[in-house]
């Protein structure tokens, strides 16, 4: 076999720690577990490692400092990442394209996060203008920033309810709409064992759930959790050798429209999942058609259903029809968020969907398993709808 296809990349390892309401633990042991988790898994050891890319949430403490708690050595790949919740595909990418140079061989990529404390509540961590970066100082806006703090549009919950609105308004979305996201993925959830929230869900606990922000009930909104999660990218070859069935990576690419409150764009109508989506299925050969299983990002459920519109599961501003016609539950036509995702499993940024993908391909979801599930699309969305990473994963080669 010519050697360019023997270093075809492929994750090879899953390493998930206990996730959810973890206490009295740092985002830098999360991770550290995580990436000894996810060797383990592969059937390898850390010595293999030569690369690895790491992330965090928004207490930080996660970088380049977990080469020396790992205790790797003459690492060929080091380095942070950060691009919200596109971050987990992204250092997929990255990785996946050092393992074909054959500038590393294997590569781990970890995301950790440790916000919640016992006493604080989970809103409290994704609030103010700099919630999310992975820092702790929090700044008194100053010009535009401080319009919108001014008249109180601050933080992730209030700007996605600006996109969701305006969806709203232009294509007749409903809040009941948003809400069959939420009841499908809490059906997913029943039968996922790592889900935080697994209590049978209806229609009508949604609309009667609190108020986040207009037009966002607390039941279209994402968990918080601490944990970790870590996957091994390496080649087709190495995996050969290895503990489990080779997830191939088969496509990916990013977009980062950059026109987050420019005028007369169109913010909260199309995101970059309408670019890196076919970029990444071109580049894995195959069709929207051939998609077995899609799990996609969902800080909110508004954000599921734009992703699936622009992805073309449906058309433009068709999005509340098609989900409320039962399309993404067990038993829909897509089998979509297959684990309960962000809004009823865990939330670990982009790794959500990632880990999931990657126990759908490898058949290992029990009850929960998707069948067929050759193909399976996984979507990373960050910062406001403008941050996107596309992977395409299969079990086998294009």
């Amino acid at each position: 076999m010519p050697a360019n296809l023997d270093r075809r990349p492929v994750i090879a390892g899953l390493g998930m720690t206990e996730l959810g309401q973890v206490y009295g633990r740092s985002a830098a042991s999360f991770a550290a577990e995580a990436v000894r988790l996810a060797v383990a898994d592969a059937g390898c050891t850390l010595g293999d490692v030569d690369g690895l890319l790491t992330s965090n949430g928004s207490s930080g403490g996660v970088g380049l400092g977990l080469q020396r708690d790992l205790d790797l050595h003459d690492l060929k790949l080091l380095s942070e990442m950060h691009g919200y919740g596109s971050t987990a595909g992204a250092m997929v990418q990255v990785a996946s394209m050092a393992v074909q140079a054959g500038m590393a061989e294997m590569v781990a990529c970890v995301f950790a996060d440790a916000p919640l404390r016992p006493g604080r509540s989970a809103g409290d961590v994704y609030s103010g203008p700099r919630a999310g970066t992975g820092r702790a100082e929090r700044r008194i806006p100053t010009g535009w920033g401080g319009l919108l703090a001014a008249t109180g549009v601050s933080g992730a919950n209030t700007l996605y309810a600006l996109a969701a609105r305006r969806h709203m308004l232009r294509y007749g979305t409903t809040t009941e709409d948003f809400g069959a996201i939420a009841v499908a993925q809490r059906a997913w959830a029943a039968t996922n064992p790592l889900a935080q929230m697994r209590e049978p869900l209806t229609l009508a606990d949604h609309q009667a759930s609190r108020w986040i922000v207009e037009p966002f009930h607390l039941l279209d909104c994402c968990l918080v959790s601490n944990g970790g999660i870590a996957v091994i990218v390496t080649s087709e070859a190495r995996a050969r050798s290895l503990a489990q069935p080779p997830v191939h990576v088969l496509g990916w690419a990013q977009s980062h429209p950059g026109r987050l409150f420019d005028r007369d764009e169109n913010f909260g109508l199309v995101t970059g999942a309408a670019q890196s989506g076919p970029a990444a299925l071109g580049m894995a050969g195959v069709t929207l058609a051939e998609v077995d299983v899609a799990e996609l990002y969902d800080c909110y459920t508004y954000t599921v259903l734009v992703s699936l519109e622009d992805y073309g599961f449906c058309e433009k501003g068709e999005g509340g029809a098609f989900v409320s016609g039962g399309a993404l539950g067990p038993d829909g036509k897509l089998k979509c968020n297959t684990g309960g995702g962000q809004l009823s499993s865990y939330y670990m940024w982009g790794m959500t969907p990632l880990s999931e993908a990657v126990i759908q391909v490898r058949g290992q979801g029990g009850a929960r398993q998707a069948d067929p599930h050759d193909v399976v699309l996984v979507s990373g969305n960050g910062g406001i709808l403008d941050h996107h990473a596309t992977l395409v994963l299969g079990t086998g080669p294009p």
